[in-house]
């Protein structure tokens, strides 16, 4: 009779123990990270389905057979299109397509994930349309973006290019018809070819990366010349466009239907053009500018040019555009093909640098939605170590030959608010746009009036062509950036004149310098032509006829000076120019910033020259 009891108590602690050891439904205290981690789960951030898309699974029971069978798992999925919950199917298909074709290499699948993205963000049903809170909605973005430069690209490698024929494609429950926008690929004149993604890069040595959320895919093309256009010809051989990739589909859930999908592979400029019209909505283009500016100068020569483009004596066999005119020494190029009712921002560069150098300023400017629709990069290259008049005279004709090649009609009223910012010897340049010599710089040369003196002809044409200027008139405002009105100290040291002696001048320069040494009264010239550093002696007697002439009245002038160190500013340097030397007057605004004289990259001076950009959109 004792024996019961003790049954039923073995039974009851057996219950008890397995009902112990069942889950208990309640909730802990997680970390950030751990929370973050959960919530931002996605194919896109880890590789795995976000939280929406495994709660599907999980009501259909598809867990398992995802994990250990996903093609099976999609053909299920896709089976069930045309239900109440398509939504949700069409979101998961996109995440698990995207998932499987990277682990797989079936870029079909990307494709097709692309189509179930675009699916699910544009119903035929307009009532199903995902809202504008729905967190889904980044994620079919993200998806779409980036399965249709997977799904076009060809071969492997560091940088893929896309395959933007029209062609036939076999997807995994359909087939894909792809067609070309009418007119091809064109940015301007010229015609955009080897499209490569930029999802995929990691950009370096800029602080700052801009990227513009939305739809397609940001990539970047070479920009190919069409014909004999003079609007091309200022394009360098290595022009990179950004524009943005878009796959339109044409009605996906009957296309999936019926076996066929059509759509058109179509670029935009997503400067001109940020916002771009898909079934009566007004969606925002996807771009990525500092990753197209950093693919533009991975690797390009304007890195190695500054040493070798103060000493050498031809830069045309260093940097050419495809003008031919370059080899004469014209020296300007424009970032990306010319754009009617944008005002060209024309960079200067100094002494011993690049274009390359002015990369964080424009990539800043780039960054600021008004500033890159208003306003288009033009830059000047040339050897540092030539005569500074020589080098403006370079840059002034370059100017002037552009400006009629690109509005021989002279209907761009933006093209004649021109901006020039110079740094150091650029700055220099930039003034010779802005003055009316006269006569007086060639009397520092010789007492001979010029008329009178005793010259070979293609010296006295060049001579009145650097020494006889006039303010060009299309060039509203200068912005001067640590540059030696008064000279250089480092001109002005033995350093000066070694680094004179270490120039390279061009054979014109030479037979001209021979000229003028022989020239009757020209004695202040000595036993050769002067170079750049001895242009930037605060002796010399150019840069102090220069230092005397005012800006042509209209003009705005600004003026960044770079000092050193927290002593009175007017006591300071830069190391390389004086605060006195850079400082002149009138100016419209002069900032001083604690600085080193490459200062033309740090954050106080881009923001300055950003906020003078923005005044000079304000002004009639």
């Amino acid at each position: 009779m004792r024996i019961r009891p003790i049954r039923a108590l073995i039974l009851m602690l057996a219950l008890a123990l397995a009902t112990g050891c069942a889950t208990r439904i309640g909730v802990r205290k997680e970390s950030v990270a751990e929370g973050n981690s959960f919530r931002t789960q996605s194919a896109l951030t880890n590789g795995r389905p976000s939280q929406t898309s495994m709660q599907y699974l999980y009501r259909l029971d598809l867990v398992e057979r995802a994990k250990e069978d996903p093609q099976a798992a999609l053909t299920e999925l896709h089976a069930g299109l045309g239900q109440v919950d398509e939504p949700a199917r069409l979101m998961t298909l996109a995440e698990l397509s995207f998932i499987y074709a990277a682990h797989s290499g079936d870029r079909s699948y990307d494709l097709a994930a692309a189509a179930y993205a675009w699916a699910f963000l544009f119903p035929a049903d307009r009532t199903k349309r995902p809202g504008r809170y729905d967190l889904r909605v980044a994620l079919a973005l993200g998806i779409y973006g980036q399965a249709i430069t997977k799904g076009l690209s060809e071969g492997e490698g560091e940088a893929e290019v896309l395959d933007l024929s029209a062609r036939s494609v076999d997807l995994p429950f359909s087939t894909l018809e792809l067609s070309l926008a009418p007119g091809g690929f064109h940015d301007g004149a010229s015609k955009l070819t080897d499209f490569v993604a930029l999802a995929d890069f990691k950009v370096h040595g800029l602080r700052n990366r801009y990227r513009q959320p939305g739809i397609g895919a940001a990539v970047v093309a070479n920009a190919c010349a069409t014909g004999d256009d003079r609007v091309d010809r200022w394009l360098p051989p290595r022009g990179k466009v950004p524009v943005t990739l878009l796959l339109r589909f044409d009605a996906p859930r009957q296309g999936m239907a019926v076996g066929t999908l059509r759509a058109t592979i179509e670029v935009h400029d997503a400067v001109a053009e940020p916002v771009i019209e898909i079934d009566d909505q007004k969606i925002p283009l996807e771009s990525d500018y500092s990753a197209a500016l950093a693919y533009r100068l991975e690797g390009s020569p304007l890195w190695d040019f500054g040493l070798a483009g103060f000493r050498r004596r031809d830069s045309g066999t260093f940097f050419q555009t495809r003008s031919p005119d370059v080899k004469e020494g014209k020296g300007l190029f424009m970032l990306r093909p010319y754009t009617a009712g944008r005002t060209p921002i024309v960079f200067v560069h100094g002494t011993a640098s690049s274009p390359a150098r002015w990369a964080e300023m424009v990539n800043e400017i780039l960054g600021d939605p008004e500033l890159a629709r208003k306003y288009q990069s033009w830059f000047f290259i040339y050897n540092t170590g030539d005569p500074i008049p020589y080098s403006a005279l370079r840059l002034r004709e370059a100017l002037e030959e552009v400006v009629k090649d690109v509005d021989p009609e002279e209907k761009n009223s933006e093209l004649r608010r021109m901006v020039v910012i110079g740094h150091s010897q650029g700055g220099l340049l930039a003034k010779m746009l802005v003055v009316n010599s006269g006569d007086k710089l060639w009397n520092n040369i010789s007492k001979v009036p010029f008329d009178r003196a005793s010259l070979r002809p293609e010296t006295r044409d060049l001579l009145r062509r650097a020494l006889f200027v006039e303010p060009l008139p299309f060039v509203k405002r200068v912005v001067f950036i640590a540059t030696p009105h008064r000279g250089s100290l480092l001109a002005n040291n033995w350093l000066g004149s070694i680094a004179s002696r270490f120039v390279r001048l061009p054979g014109n320069l030479l037979s001209i310098g021979a000229d003028l040494i022989t020239l009757k009264g020209a004695d202040s010239l000595g036993r050769r032509l002067p170079t750049s550093v001895d242009n930037m002696k605060s002796s010399n007697p150019f840069l102090k006829t220069l230092a005397a002439m005012p800006v042509a009245s209209g003009v705005y002038v600004n003026s960044i000076i770079a000092v050193k160190g927290d002593g009175p500013p007017a006591a300071g340097n830069d190391g390389v120019v004086a605060y006195q030397s850079a400082h002149i007057e009138p100016v419209e605004s002069e900032l001083v910033v604690n600085s080193g004289h490459s200062t033309q990259g740090t954050p106080r001076t881009i923001e300055e020259v950003r906020r003078i950009l923005q005044l000079s959109l304000e002004e009639p």
